[in-house]
């Protein structure tokens, strides 16, 4: 990051593997998730993710994002499966020609269960993901 740059995050960030990065998306008056993705980087804070169909931003959803089982293929140390339920609002978008996935970004609201904030953040302390840049 140049001397000049300023990072205004909050929360330091996480790469996830394309592909390997489940989440399920719903728009708040649903009750199913309707639309599957996988997420690019992931913090405390929020999750920048893929899907099929774009997500205006301001919109509020609720995900579903799996965390990823380790190279060795175990699944995450602890906790009520595999998953993480948040509330959360969409922050920007980034669907240039309409065609393929759009990429965009999610500010996580609230956790949906008890512990699931503690389990993510648990998961950044394993040493199985990669700061982003």
């Amino acid at each position: 990051m140049p001397a000049d740059t300023i990072n205004r995050r909050r929360f330091e960030r996480f790469t996830l593997s394309p592909m390997y990065n489940r989440l399920a998306v719903r728009f708040m008056d649903s009750d199913a998730f309707e639309f599957e993705g996988h997420g690019w980087d992931v913090c405390e804070g929020g999750i920048c993710f893929e899907l099929d169909r774009a997500i205006e931003p301001g919109t509020p959803i609720v995900m579903q994002i799996d965390l990823p089982h380790d190279e060795y293929g175990n699944p995450p140390s602890e906790g009520p499966g595999r998953s993480v339920f948040v509330f959360a609002n969409v922050v920007w978008l980034t669907d240039d020609d309409g065609i393929g996935p759009a990429r965009m970004a999610a500010a996580f609201t609230r956790f949906a269960r008890a512990g699931d904030k503690e389990r993510l953040i648990r998961e950044f302390c394993s040493g199985r993901y990669a700061r982003a840049a």
